[in-house]
């Protein structure tokens, strides 16, 4: 067996990709010239590095329950990672487990006889000659929840995984951005008798007077107001404008390096980018031109939001956000009180209130009215990776109910949080892994949320219950609605997308 040092970085590298940490993997990338190695990523399966470890796992543990005479016994208690690469506990497992089972021969006690193993836990109950195995505390036992598989609609066609989703505000076009260096744009109109169509977007790069395929991860999308153009960032370093039929329109080139996120204005006149060069610009979208570049940022910028059609929020992993002005040459306002990097920003429907989440594990409110931050919301006990406000409140198509804001975090719980009172109202507990994306129904009554344990959770807003409930193939990346309220997009980390009617359930 070899491996070369190339294939080690190229694994870490594509587990910091899938796992989020779009920065560091961008840093590590550089660091360790994965550009320059001869590896074909399309060809490496998505958590190759996991699979690669549990395999390890799994030949150590087998390692100390083999005996000499070429028996396998059970391992009472399971390795962790940690374990597994520490000499001297492997070797202590080994012995204590050898002792125990020359005690078990001498005695005839124990969980074996005669060299079979037998277990020892209660059998499961069954009905029917068919086992039926217990449910798991986390999971609802209620099946009308569970959305079966015949009732989505799987889009396959990307070779890797696939980080973020959007829909078409004004018909049910999905877009989709992947790391196999293309965007897709697939028709999910009402036709239950043709398979859905796809367009290819793919991102290619000038080199030596040919254009090639850029091998680099599509990292965000938006589409405009009007739904007839989508513009894409990627780690390439470009923006790109797209009209609804595929066509390039337009490459936004000033980033020095990747793009971490890209919005449109509400107007439809400008996009709005953040980038790992530690800048942010606004781009006019007609011409494809640099309008201004804002260089406050001392790190990163990771996320950008617009508060009106010319003034924006962005955020760093500098640990600040910055609120910016077009054609004024230093911010409006900053505010500083994270301990680590900001993770995303996200204006409330008015524009007054800004809301930040950070590695720092906690949840801010900010107002332009003052410098500190309105309400610091600390309940979560992991990073928080996203935020979204609920379309509600005054200034909303849905002004009668109250306005709220939900956080996605890395302990498996997403929040939802009453911002006038600074209080939780409801914690859904159902993941059992980080929580990536959250997305609120048009009408502010639903909310999707999206997990790296493979499952898509519809839950009430008003009461905190779980309403619909789908498992998928891979860790999701994003989840959101259309425009009418009736489908819900997802992207996962094995490469597939999917669609759930709700009409159908």
């Amino acid at each position: 067996m070899s491996f070369s040092i190339d294939e080690v970085n190229f694994l870490v590298y594509r587990y910091l990709q899938e796992s989020g940490f779009h920065h560091s993997a961008y840093t590590f990338g550089i660091e360790s010239h994965i550009s320059q190695s001869n590896i074909n990523g399309a060809l490496v399966p998505p958590a190759a590095l996991l699979n690669i470890l549990q395999k390890g796992l799994q030949y150590t543990e087998a390692e100390i329950t083999l005996g000499e005479d070429g028996s396998e016994t059970r391992l009472t208690e399971s390795l962790s990672l940690i374990d597994a690469v520490t000499p001297d506990i492997v070797a202590a497992r080994q012995n204590a487990h050898n002792a125990l089972k020359q005690a078990n021969k001498e005695t005839g006690s124990g969980s074996e006889q005669n060299g079979v193993e037998v277990p020892t836990c209660t059998a499961p109950t069954t009905t029917g000659g068919a086992e039926t195995p217990s449910a798991p505390e986390s999971m609802e036992t209620d099946q009308s929840i569970e959305i079966p598989p015949s009732k989505a609609t799987v889009l396959r066609g990307h070779e890797s995984e696939v980080f973020i989703c959007a829909w078409n505000p004004s018909t049910d076009l999905l877009a989709s951005g992947s790391g196999d260096s293309t965007a897709r744009i697939w028709d999910m109109s009402d036709n239950p008798t043709s398979i859905p169509n796809q367009l290819i977007l793919r991102h290619c790069i000038q080199r030596g007077g040919a254009e090639v395929p850029s091998n680099k991860d599509v990292t965000s999308l938006d589409w405009n107001c009007d739904g007839n153009l989508l513009a894409t960032g990627s780690y390439d370093g470009y923006a790109r404008i797209w009209t609804t039929d595929g066509k390039l329109a337009s490459t936004l080139g000033q980033h020095k390096g990747p793009i971490f996120a890209l919005k449109w204005n509400k107007r439809g006149n400008y996009i709005l980018s953040a980038g790992v060069d530690k800048t942010t610009i606004i781009w006019d979208a007609a011409s494809g031109q640099c309008t201004e570049q804002f260089c406050f940022h001392k790190a990163p910028a990771l996320d950008v939001d617009w508060q009106t059609n010319t003034s924006f929020a962005s955020c760093s992993t500098d640990q600040s956000i910055q609120v910016c002005k077009l054609n004024v040459d230093k911010p409006i306002k900053s505010f500083l009180g994270h301990t680590n990097e900001v993770n995303a920003i996200k204006w409330d429907p008015q524009g007054q209130l800004l809301a930040s989440c950070s590695d720092d594990m906690t949840l801010k409110i900010w107002s332009m009215k003052q410098d500190t931050c309105v309400h610091d919301l600390q309940a979560h006990s992991k990073e928080i990776y996203t935020i979204k406000w609920s379309p509600t409140g005054p200034g909303t198509q849905n002004p009668n109910m109250n306005l709220i804001l939900a956080s996605a975090s890395f302990d498996s719980t997403v929040r939802l949080w009453d911002v006038e009172k600074g209080a939780c109202v409801h914690t859904l507990t159902k993941h059992t892994e980080p929580v990536y994306s959250v997305a609120f129904s048009p009408d502010g009554k639903f909310l999707a949320s999206g997990s790296f344990d493979k499952c898509v959770h519809i839950w009430s807003t008003q009461t905190g219950s779980l309403v619909h409930s789908y498992k998928g193939t891979g860790g999701i990346f994003e989840v959101c609605w259309n425009s009418r309220g009736t489908k819900v997009g997802a992207s996962a980390s094995d490469g597939s997308v999917f669609v759930l009617d709700l009409r159908k359930l």
